[in-house]
């Protein structure tokens, strides 16, 4: 026998933190290979054994030995394939461990690493991924930044927006749009793609295109001719997968209508309002003279002053807030002898009940009488008084 030989027999003795940490690499290895086929054994989620190696994998995933880390890698899979939810647990310092030591490893381990963040997302730990993710795309090296933006592309695509909230996502691709790196451009235009067959071209182009350089406005627009068809999950998260499905004979008496699974396939329809993070309108309009202006004598002052509160409350989603005594002086200008301050008000009404929905509808009762015995209102309102239908019906 061999002194390897006889290493390997003699650690086997050790506890599996020693031998996980052991300074030889070919222990480590040996453990990690172990460890693996153990986990692969397990049938019940509950199992014991689980919680004692969950902690194992934050320093076992960062072996500064490459073979060693990817048998890591190979381990921890098999442990996230036995787990249930509960091993959320320690979701955050293995996916930071992962996003720090294994995405700018071998294509091998990049790939086995992307792996272990779908097994995650499969758990419903979907908030820590998007959390690691968002450090990721923010490394130095792109070599980094793309597997990142891959492995949302990835989620998305498989498991749907239901599970991967797009608004995440969202926030994250105007930084990677402007990237030195052309594959990072690249792999954030094909995510871009993708969520416009999640949640419609028109919120994506809403939210986005204001952010990008023409060039790349151009390259997406071309593209988003291309994209059609329904988008549907490929993959379900565990607890769904753990479900039993319906016998046949129910889903055949049931005849030719759609079924629960259809339906619950069919593509989330998306609010923009719920995409966008709410816009603090109070804080600028104290700044910009409003409250002398609405006093002011003469009537192009005044309209100037609610003007400016039109302006921002034009923004799509409108951060709540005490609007109490704006709304009374709005409710006042709405009877304004001159009609054009009283049209100015009306139009900045619309946009907070837009902008602020069911935050807005106290006020929206108070200010609809008004609204309503104004004759003035249906020459110059517009369709105002759709905008109250949103706080009424929400």
């Amino acid at each position: 026998m061999s002194e390897d030989e006889k290493l390997l027999k003699e650690a086997k003795k050790l506890p599996w933190e020693d031998r996980l940490t052991h300074k030889n690499w070919k222990v480590r290895n040996d453990a990690n290979i172990d460890l693996a086929a153990v986990c692969d054994s397990i049938t019940d989620p509950k199992d014991p054994r689980l919680r004692e190696f969950g902690p194992f994998f934050k320093k076992a995933v960062a072996d500064s030995n490459a073979p060693v880390q990817e048998k890591a890698l190979d381990a921890l899979i098999a442990f996230l394939k036995a787990a249930d939810a509960d091993a959320g647990r320690y979701a955050k310092e293995v996916c930071d461990a992962v996003v720090a030591k294994c995405l700018t490893g071998r294509p091998k381990t990049v790939e086995k690493s992307q792996a272990v963040f779908m097994l995650w997302v499969e758990l419903e730990a979907v908030d820590v991924f998007l959390d690691a993710m968002e450090k990721a795309i923010k490394n130095k090296v792109a070599k980094a930044v793309v597997p990142a933006i891959d492995v949302m592309f990835q989620a998305l695509s498989e498991f749907g927006a239901k599970v991967v909230p797009p608004k995440r996502i969202l926030k994250m691709l105007p930084e990677l749009f402007d990237h030195q790196d052309q594959n990072v451009r690249a792999s954030s235009k094909g995510l871009t793609l993708e969520l416009c067959r999640w949640i419609g071209k028109d919120p994506v182009k809403s939210i986005l295109f204001e952010k990008m350089r023409d060039t790349m406005k151009k390259e997406l627009e071309a593209e988003l001719v291309n994209v059609t068809g329904t988008a549907r999950p490929s993959r379900k998260i565990r607890a769904e997968q753990d479900k039993e499905p319906e016998p046949e004979i129910a889903s055949e008496a049931a005849g030719p209508g759609p079924s629960e699974e259809s339906s619950a396939d069919a593509p989330q329809e998306i609010d923009e309002y719920e995409l966008v993070d709410p816009v603090d309108i109070l804080t600028p309009l104290e700044k910009s003279g409003f409250w002398d202006g609405v006093k002011a004598t003469k009537w192009s002052e005044r309209k100037e002053a609610v003007a400016e509160l039109t302006k921002l409350a034009s923004t799509k989603r409108i951060a709540p807030g005490d609007f109490t005594e704006i709304c009374r002086t709005l409710k006042k200008l709405v009877t304004d002898v001159n009609i054009a301050v009283a049209v100015e008000a009306i139009q900045a009404i619309g946009n907070l009940a837009r902008g602020l929905r069911t935050h807005f509808s106290g006020s929206s009762r108070f200010l609809l009488p008004v609204l309503l015995a104004e004759t003035r209102v249906a020459e110059g309102g517009g369709d105002w008084i759709s905008c109250f239908s949103r706080p009424f019906n929400d």
